[in-house]
C-alpha cells in the first residue's frame, strides 16, 4: 500500500510542477496562456497519475488487489504508458510553444504517445481482471462469515487478521 502512496505522491509534485512549468515557460517564451499539450499535462497527471492511484489504494485497502499478477501487470504497464504519454505531452507542448506546427512535426510524437494510450489500456484491462478476481473472493468471503453466522456460530477477528486488512 505505501507504493501505491508513494507513487500518487509522485504524481501530485509532478502534476503541480507540470502547472508552474506551463506557466513559467509560456512567459518565458511570451506565449502567456497559450493552449497547448502544456496546458493540460497539469491535469492529466493529477486525474490519471495522483487520483488513479489514491483510487486503487482505497481499493488495495479493501479488496487486497497487490497479491495478484493482474495488479502487477496493471502497476507497470499503467506507469510506463503514462510517463509516455506524459513525455510525448511535453515535447509536443515544447516544440509547438517554441515555434514548430505540430502538423509539420515528426510523425514520431504521435506514433510514441498512441504506444503510451495502448499500454494504458493494458494497464487498465489488467486492473479489471484484478478487481473481477478480488471482488469474487471477497463475495465468497461474506458468504462465508453470513453462513457461519446464520448457523448460530460466533466468528471471532483476531488482532492479527485485523492488521492483515
Amino acid at each position: 500500500m505505501k507504493r501505491l502512496l508513494n507513487t500518487a505522491l509522485a504524481y501530485m509534485v509532478l502534476g503541480l510542477a507540470s502547472g508552474v512549468f506551463y506557466r513559467e515557460y509560456t512567459k518565458l517564451t511570451g506565449n502567456l496562456g497559450e493552449p497547448t499539450q502544456l496546458s493540460t499535462l497539469h491535469t492529466h497527471l493529477l486525474v490519471l497519475g495522483m487520483l488513479v492511484f489514491l483510487v486503487v489504494l482505497a481499493l488495495e485497502a479493501t479488496l487486497r488487489l497487490s497479491g495478484r499478477r493482474s495488479f502487477s501487470v496493471f502497476y507497470w504497464t499503467y506507469n510506463v504508458g503514462l510517463v509516455i504519454t506524459i513525455v510525448m505531452m511535453v515535447v509536443r507542448g515544447v516544440l509547438t510553444l517554441d515555434g514548430a506546427d505540430p502538423a509539420e512535426t515528426t510523425a514520431a510524437i504521435p506514433g510514441i504517445a498512441g504506444l503510451g494510450h495502448m499500454l494504458l489500456t493494458v494497464g487498465l484491462v489488467a486492473l479489471f481482471v484484478a478487481l473481477r478476481g478480488a471482488v469474487g473472493e471477497a463475495q465468497a468471503r461474506v458468504r462465508t462469515i453470513g453462513a457461519a453466522h446464520e448457523g448460530g456460530a460466533t466468528l471471532e477477528i483476531t488482532t492479527a487478521e485485523n492488521a492483515q486488512r
